[in-house]
């Protein structure tokens, strides 16, 4: 298995380097071809308008979109003009409401979406559904770039956290090729369970298949010390030096991950290395 198809979609100019880098970088190591996909967000909210409201004003919405992913498309072709990888660009207007539906259209016949952080300062909120509409209905893993990391194509060091959910065996899964490619790869279990089938070796059948695939995993059974486990990752992270950190997304609702928090949430808005997902 290899990635063959890399998809990225840009909504916002300022986040266009990294995003690209990242891609690209990815895109140039596996032989891969780059899709990038750039969006004008037209925000006109349905029903926000009063009944009767001048079309002239949801004219001038669309209008503005367009103009942006113009101003987008251009900014993309700059970045993408100093790599060596082989891409493409196109550009459209999607309404907020929309987004994911579009993303998860082209999600779906990628290998792997390469996407900016969705939260923080200064983030739009289009960017969230963007993430969502890659990994629900796209059904597609999605690589998480924060602002300042360095883009590695084959990460040296990698974390996996590790909790037996199906999410997390999918995201090692469609990880296998980059951990195939690590030096040394961190099976990280935070606080594993008492009782159970596997409470005598947490993460020894994981280990096992990963060995059969050429990956000599680690397995780091952690304490949960801290008030949240994405707060146990990450330092274990930084401990180990990792370049990457694989897990699955959203074991719970993502009503409940908005509204009461959860480790995806809280690792999107603080992780300081790549973050490699799948649902």
């Amino acid at each position: 298995m290899a990635y063959k198809t890399v998809l990225t979609v840009v909504t916002d100019e300022g986040l266009v380097p990294s995003t690209i880098d990242h891609a690209a970088a990815l895109a140039s190591d596996w032989d891969a071809h780059l899709e990038v996909l750039c969006f004008g967000v037209d925000r006109t909210q349905t029903g926000y308008y009063y009944a009767g409201a001048n079309a002239m004003i949801l004219q001038e919405t669309l209008d503005r979109a367009t103009a942006d992913a113009s101003r987008l498309t251009a900014a993309a072709r700059t970045a993408l003009e100093r790599t060596s990888a082989r891409w493409s660009v196109e550009e459209g207007v999607a309404q907020l409401v929309d987004i994911g539906r579009h993303v998860a259209g082209r999600a779906r016949f990628a290998d792997v979406v390469v996407l900016p952080q969705p939260y923080g300062e200064g983030r739009g909120v289009e960017l969230e559904p963007v993430v969502e509409g890659a990994l629900f209905d796209g059904q597609t893993p999605v690589l998480v770039v924060p602002d300042g990391a360095t883009p590695v194509a084959r990460p040296a060091r990698v974390v996996v956290a590790w909790n037996e959910s199906s999410e997390a065996l999918r995201a090692v899964r469609a990880a296998l090729p980059l951990l195939q490619a690590a030096d040394q790869v961190h099976v990280v279990v935070i606080d594993p369970p008492q009782h159970g089938a596997n409470r005598s070796d947490p993460g020894g059948m994981l280990s096992q298949y990963l060995s059969r695939h050429g990956v000599a995993a680690e397995i780091d059974v952690l304490s949960k010390t801290m008030p949240r486990v994405s707060d146990v990752l990450n330092r274990h992270a930084r401990d180990v030096d990792a370049q990457m950190i694989v897990m699955g997304a959203y074991g719970h609702s993502r009503f409940r991950e908005a509204i009461l928090g959860g480790a995806t949430r809280h690792m999107l808005e603080q992780a300081a290395v790549p973050v490699f997902l799948a649902h």
